[in-house]
């Protein structure tokens, strides 16, 4: 792994996920595995982007229609039926990367699990000259595991962080991380930092 082509994606770290005034915070959604993540993945992003990586924020979008109501899929809807205007909006308070990963070097903004779906994350990539992809965020068997396998379709080397991504269930978590070893690396968050720290 050569840092200078390597970047850390983390998946839909933002204030509507996990701060208490956003969208799943005021409808008492959450999970303390998912609200564990931007501390432990801080110090593996501060070690990457010194040594010349890059850090990359795919967030999760509601496009707000014509009259201000968010265009949300019908699956999403009937699973979170809480979610409203302003809910997910770009430029947002909600829609922001949690203050603890702030600030990202790209924010891709994205509307369906995968961060490459209809995005400007492959376009980035390509024109960066990355060719290894760190993984975290949430959750891991949605988001996260929805990229790492449109990265794997794109022969792109994938890093998976086992305790740098979270879903609401951990059964769900550990069977995901079993199921994706066959198409990514999978490591801590602190084993990922002590390899950057090797290659320098």
């Amino acid at each position: 792994m050569i840092p200078s082509k390597t970047a850390l994606l983390t998946i839909d770290l933002q204030n509507d996920f996990l701060h208490p005034d956003g969208a799943y915070g005021r409808a008492g959604q959450g999970a303390d595995d998912i609200l564990a993540l931007p501390d432990r993945i801080l110090p593996l992003k501060q070690a990457l982007t010194q040594a010349g990586g890059t850090y990359i924020s795919a967030q999760f979008t509601l496009v707000p229609g014509r009259d201000g109501e968010p265009l949300i899929a019908p699956h999403l809807k009937k699973l979170r039926p809480f979610l409203t205007r302003g809910d997910f909006a770009p430029g947002g308070f909600g829609h922001s990367l949690v203050d603890t990963l702030q600030p990202a070097d790209f924010t891709v903004e994205k509307v369906a699990y995968s961060a490459f779906y209809q995005t400007r994350l492959e376009y980035i990539l390509r024109s960066m000259d990355i060719d290894t992809l760190i993984v975290g965020g949430i959750v891991t068997n949605g988001g996260v595991a929805s990229t790492v396998r449109d990265a794997h379709l794109r022969n792109i080397h994938t890093i998976m962080l086992s305790d740098g991504c979270a879903a609401f269930n951990r059964t769900v978590h550990d069977a995901t991380l079993i199921s994706l070893g066959s198409v990514t690396d999978v490591m801590t968050c602190a084993q990922a930092a002590d390899m950057i720290g090797a290659t320098t």
